[in-house]
């Protein structure tokens, strides 16, 4: 128990700041604490990462189709095959890249179903296999609150924010006396002995992934605590959650949804014995205004929604960013609303881009792949860690 007390516990070294010394042992007691947690985070993270991929995989012989020379059937023909098969087509996705298949939402017998549709055969391919989709649940469940509901949630949420500490120590640590002693800070001796190697990436690892691995925490605590998604949210130039209906402004929230659900009752009560317009006008409106090719998603007027919503996912930016802009037009074809990604204010994107940012999707498969290896990073720190102190215990004892 003595060297246990020990190994957690060091005077302070001659000619060490106070700021050094007081990280160290936060860092190393945090460490400690958080370690086991924030290697399951990162872990299923690393999992997760490539959802998309691996479902698409596993359901290959229904998500990629030969083109050929065929001409894809338009959105009113997919509709009227599935109306005399007795389904309501009630939405849309068509991808941007022709070996893709459609999927379509519908309703029958009183259920909504989702298919995926071979648009150039009109053959119904079926629905996702659900056996990926159950393993990846299981991964989320675990990555959000080890299976074990608000007590975990709040278990994992202290765990992610100890992490943010212990990355902000870390750097601190880490940051050279003199700045001849910052190559040795960047790069690993491999030849050296095991404990030197442990030391290096530890070091080294968690300076190089410091940024990403930061932002991954915050935007996951974002989730977890209110205060948190506050304070970004007031950081970027939003409105605080807890005053935000003292607003008087005329860019009340509260203020403009009433008039939105206003407006949306009285087309219901308007509309309602009036014919909708077909999909392929709604299209060609819609492509009118938003002209560029991308992931196209089209929802039908329902009893909750008397609108056609159309999502088109804009990637025409630097970085390739997929960025989601929506037009809605009433049941007749009238153009009612245009919401471009572009337009909104910096705390609206970040609050619309907060799930893909923080799992990656953002940008496609090359940030899917960079933040695969910075949550391998963010599991290797745990171990490296671990090591480093055990080391440290063992000698002592």
């Amino acid at each position: 128990m003595k060297a246990l007390f020990k190994s957690l516990y060091r005077k302070r070294r001659k000619n060490e700041s106070l700021i050094k010394y007081l990280m160290w042992i936060i860092h190393l007691w945090l460490g400690l604490l958080s370690s086991s947690i924030v290697f399951v985070m990162c872990l299923t993270g690393c999992l997760y990462a490539f959802r998309n991929q691996i479902i698409d995989l596993y359901n290959r012989d229904k998500v990629y189709i030969s083109a050929g020379s065929q001409v894809s059937q338009t959105p009113d023909r997919i509709q009227a095959v599935l109306f005399k098969s007795g389904k309501e087509l009630t939405s849309l996705l068509m991808p941007d890249r022709k070996n893709r298949s459609y999927v379509v939402s519908y309703r029958e017998d009183q259920l909504d179903k989702s298919s995926y549709y071979n648009q150039y055969t009109g053959e119904i391919l079926g629905q996702a296999d659900t056996g990926a989709n159950r393993f990846f649940e299981v991964v989320l469940d675990i990555h959000r609150n080890l299976m074990m509901g608000n007590i975990g949630r709040q278990i994992v949420g202290a765990s992610v924010l100890m992490f943010c500490v212990l990355l902000i120590s870390g750097l601190i640590l880490w940051l050279p006396k003199k700045l001849k002693f910052l190559k040795q800070g960047l790069t690993v001796k491999f030849k050296a002995k095991f404990q030197r190697v442990n030391y290096d990436l530890h070091n080294t690892l968690g300076f190089y992934a410091f940024l990403m691995l930061f932002f991954m925490a915050v935007t996951g605590l974002y989730v977890t605590y209110p205060w948190v998604k506050n304070a970004l949210i007031v950081s970027l130039g939003g409105s605080s959650i807890n005053h935000i209906a003292e607003e008087k402004s005329g860019d009340d929230p509260f203020g403009g949804l009433l008039e939105d659900m206003l407006q949306k009752q009285k087309e219901k009560k308007n509309l309602k014995n009036t014919a909708s317009v077909s999909i392929d006008r709604i299209l060609e409106l819609s492509n009118k205004q938003l002209p560029y090719t991308a992931v196209t998603s089209i929802e039908l007027p329902n009893k909750e929604n008397p609108r056609y919503v159309v999502t088109k996912t804009n990637t025409r930016n630097l970085l390739g960013m997929m960025l989601p802009d929506q037009i809605t037009f009433d049941k007749t074809g009238v153009f009612k609303t245009r919401e471009l990604f572009s337009d909104k204010p910096l705390n609206k994107q970040f609050t619309a881009l907060a799930k893909p940012l923080h799992t990656g999707e953002i940008m496609g498969l090359p940030s899917i792949i960079l933040y695969f290896l910075i949550s391998l990073v963010g599991c290797s720190l745990p171990v490296t860690g671990f090591l480093i102190w055990w080391h440290r215990f063992r000698k002592i004892k």
